[in-house]
């Protein structure tokens, strides 16, 4: 028996049927087979959230997730973000916050981000979201303010320690409302 399977998958709004081994990580995937190398491989044990994409909207951290596990899923990386040569507001925002440094972890954290402000805007809480008060409170969700954007964004690490930097360029998106 082949540990061959045919996978499915939209990627950045492209489908995609691919026969990979069962064994293969999205990430594998996505860098060796499809080379969309913008997503990275860090730790390749899920700690470090480099490898960090959303699958059917939700953050994954790619290098732990099988690909047949996914079938049928959409799957949007850092290179589907940006709508062509049209930066998305949150990249932007890391440019004009200066939210990295030596750019490694930076399109884990900015598909982190995106998610992440798309988890807030339907009314997803974290830990920090029950220490707030009702003022913190807009529009039935828990107003995103640093503390927030830091605890939703604690699985994903900056070793270069641009952590203030990143916190601001999410903000900005979130104060202005532009997470499209």
């Amino acid at each position: 028996m082949s540990p061959d399977h045919v996978v499915e998958l939209r990627i950045n709004g492209e489908t995609h049927r691919i026969e990979t081994d069962v064994r293969t990580t999205l990430l594998d995937l996505l860098r060796e087979r499809l080379h969309l190398t913008g997503t990275k491989k860090g730790c390749d044990h899920g700690l470090c959230g480099a490898c960090t994409v959303a699958v059917d909207g939700e953050r994954v951290v790619s290098c732990l997730t099988l690909a047949v596990s996914i079938d049928g899923s959409d799957v949007l990386t850092i290179e589907g973000i940006a709508d062509g040569d049209e930066l998305h507001p949150l990249q932007r925002a890391f440019v004009e916050c200066d939210g990295f440094q030596c750019g490694f972890c930076t399109p884990g954290q900015i598909s982190s981000a995106h998610a992440m402000l798309a988890e807030h805007a339907r009314g997803d809480l974290s830990t920090v979201s029950f220490d707030g008060s009702r003022a913190d409170v807009v529009n039935g969700c828990p107003r995103l303010t640093a503390a927030e954007i830091r605890e939703r964004m604690a699985g994903n690490i900056c070793r270069c320690g641009a952590y203030a930097n990143i916190v601001a360029a999410i903000e900005a998106v979130a104060v202005k409302g532009r997470t499209g």
